[in-house]
């Protein structure tokens, strides 16, 4: 043995302390953003059967669910809304009482220091789900933007902290930018859903949102889970727009997107822990496959090490009781 020159990196695992003392990543409660869903209608908080543990709340029963968050130290929220009517062109998405604005004027008024960032979009509010106008069976990219620049100036009106297009439409960030500073919003940031892949990870949500499409698919805005350099170029774009955050989505199977984004661009990283990815770590955990909260952990720290800067998940609430007990 005297003869062999070896490095021993055990050296800095012996024990938990040193362990921390040498840890690279870190994940803090002020990392997290907690998706709501809010619905119309009184008394409401309807369990989301795809995804245990998330609910739909009605305005009066919205304020219980985020005292709860607050309490937690979570920092922000984002809210989706689940309307009664719907139409061809989503009305409710930019009226001015849809449930979404009427939801982002009570956050606010009760809890002022929550940052309350507005999905904005047109899938949950039109008939047919999709994320534009329809003419034909397709999505027309320039008409549709100027419906979601009047849903981001709404969202904005209600107190919206933060505006999140996701819609996946060509030039998004530079029509709602523009709609935004024209109508006095100029401070208003844009978290845009840059980098958003065509995923069969968002079976659950779309259960919970009310917002599969009718027809087709979204393959024809959204991006091929396939391409990294397609990713490259979109971010860029929407950087070169406007975008003061961008959103990677989903998260776990794109973490190589996620260290590409960081290494390129130089602004605040968000990764979406998608519904699929929360739904099949609740299902395995639910039959005893696996630990849940080592997994949980683990899954949300190699997101922090793959570059983000913040993490919308639907395990906020839970990660947060754990990192608090640690």
């Amino acid at each position: 043995m005297k003869d062999i020159n070896f490095s021993r990196y055990r050296r800095l695992r012996q024990s938990a302390n040193v362990r921390r003392m040498v840890r690279e990543t870190h994940l803090h409660v002020e990392d997290f953003i907690y998706p709501l869903f809010v619905v119309e209608g009184e008394n409401q908080k309807n369990p989301v059967s795809s995804m245990p543990g998330v609910y739909q709340y009605s305005l009066d029963r919205l304020n219980e669910e985020v005292s709860e968050i607050v309490e937690l130290g979570i920092p922000s929220v984002i809210v989706f809304g689940v309307p009664n009517e719907k139409d061809d062109v989503g009305s409710q998405a930019y009226h001015d009482h849809g449930i979404v604005q009427d939801a982002i004027r009570q956050l606010k008024a009760s809890f002022p220091e929550l940052v309350v960032i507005a999905d904005t979009c047109l899938c949950q509010y039109t008939d047919h789900g999709h994320c534009g106008i329809i003419q034909d069976g397709q999505v027309l990219n320039d008409p549709s933007l100027n419906l979601l620049v009047k849903t981001a100036i709404s969202q904005a009106k209600a107190g919206a902290d933060i505006i999140a297009p996701s819609n996946m439409m060509d030039g998004f960030v530079a029509a709602i930018r523009q709609g935004l500073d024209e109508a006095g919003f100029e401070y208003i940031p844009i978290m845009s859903y840059g980098v958003k892949y065509a995923s069969a990870f968002y079976g659950p949500f779309r259960d919970a949102a009310h917002g599969a499409p009718q027809f087709g698919d979204r393959k024809t805005y959204q991006m091929d889970p396939a391409n990294r350099l397609e990713a490259l170029r979109e971010a860029q774009s929407d950087v070169e727009e406007g975008a003061d955050f961008l959103i990677v989505k989903p998260a776990l199977s794109y973490l190589d997107i996620i260290r590409d984004m960081q290494n390129n661009i130089n602004i605040p990283f968000v990764a979406y822990n998608v519904s699929g990815e929360y739904s099949m770590i609740k299902a395995a955990a639910q039959n005893g496959w696996l630990n849940e909260q080592e997994v949980v952990l683990e899954k949300l720290t190699s997101m922090k090490r793959a570059g983000v800067d913040l993490i919308i998940t639907y395990f906020a609430k839970d990660a947060a009781r754990w990192l608090t007990e640690k």
